[in-house]
């Protein structure tokens, strides 16, 4: 029993030490600038992974001190854990699932309609409200100026990769037909297309294309890359906090009935 009882805790200790990603992962969520001006994801799974932690804990505690409720209680609530994992490795997947880049002639980097994405994403970016913080967050950041220390010719920017959301809001869409100055810096053409986003671009540094469509998508199929990263490393934590919840049922059910084998022994001596 008391061998066990050893094992249950170690188990446990295990699923305790699997907590860390999911921490890690929110952690590294609030980190990434426009996740932590948007504040969706990163405190669901840091939460998470704290209660997983806890219950982790509790479960470690009743298998080497040998305290059958606190068993009992690591079971549900691991069982209800493991389910709400699983319920948001899905929604991630869910929706993050549409959503691409569109390619533009000349131009390395790629262009990014919201229509594109989920309506999900789509309604945490289209109210005025929302947004005003959002976009006042992301001016505050050094994104744009980035560009401009790093390209100084138009081709060397034309043939650079940079990230969806620097592509829709630190320059104009490329169908607006602008001519180049700096990366946040361009001429408006004599005729400007019916689209909005290109009435809205403005070369004031604190406005850009904050108030552009394609910042939103931009910003958008950012939070579906890292969230896409992050989904992974919640898939692969969850299968093996369930294969740890697994291996402990067993354990524990193993030291149940080792118990009952004892006191059935016992009752004939």
């Amino acid at each position: 029993m008391a061998l066990n009882n050893t094992v249950i805790g170690a188990i446990n200790f295990v699923a305790m030490l699997l907590s860390i990603p999911i921490i890690g992962t929110g952690i590294w969520l609030s980190t990434e600038p426009d996740n932590s001006c948007v504040k969706i994801l990163q405190w669901p799974v840091i939460i998470l992974g704290v209660l997983i932690l806890v219950v982790a804990l509790a479960g470690f505690i009743g298998g080497f001190w040998r305290i059958p409720w606190l068993l009992l209680f690591y079971l549900i609530a691991m069982l209800i854990l493991i389910i709400l994992l699983a319920s948001l490795v899905v929604f991630i997947y869910m929706v993050t699932v549409r959503g691409h880049g569109h390619i533009e002639p000349s131009r390395a980097y790629l262009e990014y309609h919201l229509d594109d994405y989920s309506g999900w994403l789509r309604r945490r970016v289209r109210s005025s409200y929302k947004w005003d913080r959002i976009r006042t967050c992301l001016s505050s950041t050094n994104m744009c100026a980035e560009l401009n220390q790093r390209y100084r010719m138009a081709q060397d920017f034309f043939n650079a990769h940079i990230s969806p959301i620097q592509s829709g809001c630190c320059k104009p869409p490329t169908e607006c037909g602008y001519t180049f100055v700096n990366p946040s810096y361009w001429i408006s053409p004599i005729y400007t297309a019916a689209d909005m986003d290109c009435l809205q671009w403005s070369n004031e540094q604190t406005q850009l294309c904050y108030n552009c469509n394609s910042c939103k998508a931009g910003l958008l199929a950012n939070l579906k890359k890292e969230w896409r990263r992050a989904d992974i490393v919640l898939l692969i934590t969850l299968i093996a906090l369930i294969a740890v919840y697994l291996i402990g049922c067993c354990a524990f059910r193993n030291a149940k009935t080792e118990e009952l084998f004892r006191k059935y022994k016992q009752g004939y001596t």
